[in-house]
């Protein structure tokens, strides 16, 4: 097996790792996307749920839609990885029922810490908000990768 397919089987195997104990993106009824090294797409549609006093979607669940693509895309190396800071532009309000889709990239990572940003837009391709994220790695492996997640991915 190439290091290229070496990569995107741990690659996935993390993003499923972290995805069974995700109980907040699972409740949210966020979808994983994709997850790729230093990226990945997650979508969530807006509920009843989510939306504020002035009939739009709270600031605080684009964050965490943004948040939480920001987390796959900064675990993809297989690192234990955490936000050691966030900062979100709102540019225009989400509605109710519409799908939202976080786009994380990373724009820096170094061995410890990174700068990753993610887009968040609705279906019609607007930009909501604009993320960007700081990480830190704290841990080890996430996935070993002679673990069975591995070999049976």
């Amino acid at each position: 097996m190439s290091s290229d397919a070496s990569a995107a089987v741990t690659v996935s195997a993390v993003a499923a790792a972290m995805w069974q104990s995700d109980r907040a993106c699972q409740a949210l009824g966020m979808e994983l996307v994709s997850v790729d090294l230093g990226s990945a797409q997650m979508v969530m549609t807006v509920n009843g749920d989510m939306v504020n006093g002035h009939g739009i979607c709270h600031g605080g669940f684009l964050f965490t839609l943004a948040d939480s693509a920001f987390a796959y895309a900064c675990n993809s190396r297989n690192l234990v990885t955490v936000a050691s800071g966030a900062r979100i532009d709102f540019l225009r309000p989400a509605h109710l029922d519409e799908q939202l889709m976080a786009t994380a990239l990373v724009v820096h990572q170094g061995k410890r810490s990174g700068i990753y940003d993610v887009t968040v837009t609705n279906e019609a391709g607007d930009c909501i908000a604009q993320f960007r994220g700081n990480s830190t790695t704290i841990g080890d492996e996430i996935v070993r990768p002679d673990s069975a997640e591995v070999a049976n991915d």
